[in-house]
């Protein structure tokens, strides 16, 4: 593309051009201009919560009219404690010491030193559902990583994230010497924008992209032709294990901590049972699922096993359940039926507990405790970009600032 472009092509340009105009500034700011201004962030988000939370209700009443489903509309709706605790995770990555920005590797035969250091990226681009929390989230990664931000959120939340960034993001940056241009909001709707976003690698050479499965292949795949580093974070849903040893109690209380919210990721999903088991663990897990007004859905299944329940609209309260085989069984089935995101082992048998986790390679994995745990802040304590689930090395599980700066080597001469 070039400067014929036109259309939300070079809407995307022009943000990913300001973005790259103040790249330099946020990197040479430094590190305690960024964390101050993370925290100037969080006073405006509870100084101005009236305002910003009357710009999501706009937009969750406009995706009610429109007929959005249920779990998308939880996505979708900032409340008073949600917008706290989106404050409280900004001054947590504030607060958060950094690892030292240079490391002695060795010192050759010759005498010369190798040093290994994080330089930023420069323009990071995100593309993610409408969910207005992630605008924070994926913005303050960025800028904790020293790098530049262009964002493009589902249209759904649009009138949310500028009103984020307008009242919050920028006028923090701006207050403590940053480029408030450093977070960029693409501020048209439409799937265009996200494909030019990861068309543009010599100004954002880095997208980060986050939706359902298809969403995130096609980008992925339009990155990959481009030029574009693609860090996609798609297909979710958690997995339960009840093995035969698996006490009652443990049943109940995971079924009911796994599905406290239906429209995420690390939700329950998929339910295997022991067979040796099943007449006295799956009369618990039903009873479990319904006080959650939840639907089973039970062999012969007219869908994958995998199926993910939370992008279905309008089917989202469902769980998949599954007779399996002992513990390993379960495992290979977890692994090759889903993502591969989180899956837990509900067990007392410390060997069946084991043999589980040996078997599973997913992302994160459990023994009797939630897969609503694989979250960035609640694993890390630290905002995320998302959770990603490749089985490639790279960053894998929950993505922060870290994951985000690019490994430079320096070669010192001997020292005299």
């Amino acid at each position: 593309m070039g400067s014929g472009e036109t259309g939300e092509g070079a809407v995307v340009r022009e943000a990913a051009l300001r973005a790259a105009a103040a790249a330099p500034g946020v990197r040479a700011a430094g590190g305690e201009a960024v964390d101050a201004a993370l925290c100037t962030a969080a006073t405006l988000l509870r100084d101005r919560a009236e305002d910003l939370l009357a710009a999501n209700g706009t937009d969750v009443e406009a995706a009610e009219r429109g007929g959005m489903a249920a779990g998308l509309l939880d996505r979708l709706r900032l409340t008073p404690e949600r917008l706290a605790e989106m404050a409280t995770q900004l001054e947590v990555l504030a607060d958060t010491p950094e690892p030292p920005r240079q490391r002695e590797v060795r010192t050759l035969p010759t005498g010369e030193r190798v040093f290994e250091r994080r330089v930023p990226v420069g323009v990071i681009g995100a593309v993610f559902e409408a969910r207005p929390n992630v605008t924070v989230d994926v913005a303050s990664q960025v800028l904790k990583a020293r790098s530049a931000a262009v964002l493009r959120t589902g249209s759904a939340a649009l009138g949310s994230a500028r009103a984020l960034v307008e009242l919050a993001i920028a006028p923090a940056l701006a207050q403590h010497g940053i480029p408030d241009g450093a977070v960029q909001l693409v501020p048209t709707p439409g799937h265009a924008g996200a494909d030019a976003l990861v068309g543009l690698p010599d100004l954002v050479p880095l997208v980060v992209v986050r939706g359902s499965g298809e969403v995130t292949r096609r980008l992925s795949a339009l990155g990959a032709a481009a030029g574009t580093r693609v860090l996609a974070h798609a297909d979710g849903g958690g997995v339960l294990y009840l093995d035969v040893s698996a006490a009652e109690a443990d049943v109940e209380r995971l079924v009911h901590d796994s599905t406290d919210r239906l429209g995420v990721c690390n939700r329950l999903n998929l339910l295997l049972v022991d067979r040796r088991g099943y007449d006295r663990l799956w009369p618990v897990a039903r009873r479990a699922l319904e006080a959650r007004g939840l639907t089973p859905s039970l062999p012969p299944h007219d869908h994958r096993l995998g199926h993910e329940w939370a992008l279905d609209a309008g089917a989202e309260a469902h769980v998949t359940v599954a007779p399996v085989d002992g513990p390993e069984h379960a495992a290979t089935l977890a692994v090759g039926e889903t993502s591969g995101l989180a899956a837990t082992v509900c067990a007392t048998d410390e060997a069946a507990a084991t043999a589980f986790i040996d078997a599973y390679t997913g992302t994160g994995v459990f023994w009797n405790v939630t897969t609503r745990l694989l979250d960035g802040y609640k694993l890390l304590g630290l905002p995320e970009t998302g959770i990603n689930v490749d089985r490639t090395p790279g960053p894998r599980g929950p993505v922060t600032y870290l994951d985000l700066g690019l490994r430079q080597f320096v070669v010192l001469p001997p020292m005299e």
